[in-house]
C-alpha cells in the first residue's frame, strides 16, 4: 500500500514540475522575438493579432498577401479606441471592448501576440496601445513582436496567404483601475508630485505645433518632456535594446515616481508607459487616454507654452500663402 501510494504522489509531482516547465516555457514576455513566435504557431493557448494599418501605409490588402500563420487581421484604430464627448481615440466602453475581444478568441489562458508593421515609431504605438488597453482590461498574458511583420519577414519564416477567420470564445474583463486616469484627476494633480510625462514631439511639447483636434498650443502645466520617439531604432525598426532604452530617460525620473503617461489622444504616450512599466520597471505609472486634446477642451484649464505672436504670424501666414 505504502509503495502504491508513494508511486501515486510521485507521478503527481512530476506531472506538476512538467506542468510548471511549461507553463513556464509559454509565459509571455513585453517583448519577443519572431523564432519566439515561431516556436509556439499552432497551439490552441495563442492568439496572433496582424495590426498593419494606414499608420504605416499598410493594411489588409498586405495581410491577405502574406502574414504570419494563424494571425489575424485587426484594423486601429478600428473597435479600439472611439470618440466620447467630443474626444477622440479614447478606450471604448468594456462592454464593446469584451464583444471584440471575444470575436477576436482572446481568453484567459491564451497568450495574445501582437504584431505591428515594423515601420515607425507611430507604427509601434499601434501595438503599445493595445498591448495597455489588454493589460487595462486584466489579460496580462500579451506580447509584441519586436521588429513586427519586417522583423518576420526579414528572418525567412513559414508564411500564410489569405483571410484568417477566429474561432470566438469568451472575454470577460477584470478592470485594472490604476492603469487609466481622466482629465479630473489629473488636474487635481498639477502642482504635486506626481510626473506629467508629455510624450509629444518637442515643438509640440512647446506650443510651436499642435495635433488638429486639440483647442490649443501647449502641454499641461509642470509637465516633463519624453519623447516616445527617442525609445525607437528607426534603422532596425525595433525598440531599442536595455541599455539604450534606459539612457534615453531623464536622470531626474525616479524609478518609484508617480508618472502619468500623456500625448495628443493616448498613442504615443502607450509607447512611454510600455517602456517605463512594462520594460523597466518604473512601477506606478498610468496612461492619460484623453491626453491634451481633452485636457484642451476646457478652456479653463491652464496649458504652459513657449508659443509666441511672432509663430503665429507665421503659422497664418503658412495658410494664407500655402
Amino acid at each position: 500500500m505504502f509503495n502504491a501510494i508513494s508511486t501515486i504522489i510521485f507521478r503527481a509531482t512530476v506531472a506538476a514540475a512538467f506542468s510548471l516547465v511549461a507553463s513556464l516555457a509559454l509565459a509571455a514576455e513585453p517583448l519577443v522575438t519572431p523564432d519566439w513566435v515561431s516556436q509556439r504557431l499552432g497551439s490552441d493557448d495563442i492568439v496572433v493579432l496582424d495590426l498593419r494599418t494606414a499608420i504605416a501605409k499598410s493594411g489588409k490588402d498586405d495581410y491577405l498577401k502574406a502574414h504570419v500563420p494563424g494571425a489575424i487581421w485587426s484594423n486601429y484604430p478600428g473597435a479600439w479606441r472611439t470618440t466620447r464627448n467630443g474626444v477622440p481615440g479614447v478606450i471604448p466602453s468594456v462592454e464593446k471592448l469584451e464583444a471584440y475581444l471575444s470575436e477576436l478568441g482572446v481568453a484567459e489562458g491564451k497568450t495574445v501576440v501582437l504584431v505591428p508593421a515594423g515601420k515607425g515609431s507611430t507604427d509601434f504605438g499601434v501595438a503599445t496601445r493595445i498591448y495597455w488597453t489588454l493589460k487595462y482590461l486584466g489579460h496580462g498574458d500579451v506580447s509584441i513582436l519586436n521588429g513586427g511583420w519586417k522583423a518576420w519577414s526579414e528572418a525567412g519564416l513559414a508564411t500564410d496567404t489569405g483571410n484568417v477567420t477566429p474561432e470566438g470564445d469568451l472575454f470577460i474583463a477584470e478592470i485594472q483601475d490604476d492603469l487609466l486616469i481622466e482629465t479630473p484627476a489629473v488636474d487635481g494633480l498639477v502642482g504635486s508630485q506626481t510626473v506629467l510625462l508629455d510624450g509629444r514631439p518637442d515643438a509640440q511639447y512647446r506650443g510651436k505645433e499642435k495635433h488638429s483636434a486639440a483647442a490649443r498650443f501647449g502641454r499641461i502645466p509642470g509637465a516633463m518632456s519624453l519623447d516616445q520617439n527617442l525609445f525607437y531604432d528607426a534603422q532596425s525598426e525595433r525598440l531599442k535594446d536595455l541599455p539604450a532604452l534606459k539612457a534615453s530617460v531623464p536622470a531626474t525620473l525616479a524609478a518609484d515616481a508617480a508618472i502619468v503617461s500623456y500625448c495628443n489622444t493616448g498613442h504615443w504616450a502607450a509607447t512611454n508607459w510600455f517602456v517605463l512599466h512594462e520594460i523597466l520597471g518604473y512601477s506606478n505609472v498610468t496612461l492619460y487616454d484623453e491626453s491634451m486634446v481633452g485636457w484642451t477642451a476646457d478652456g479653463a484649464r491652464r496649458v504652459d507654452s513657449e508659443r509666441t505672436r511672432l509663430d503665429d504670424l507665421i503659422a497664418w501666414l503658412d495658410g494664407k500663402f500655402s
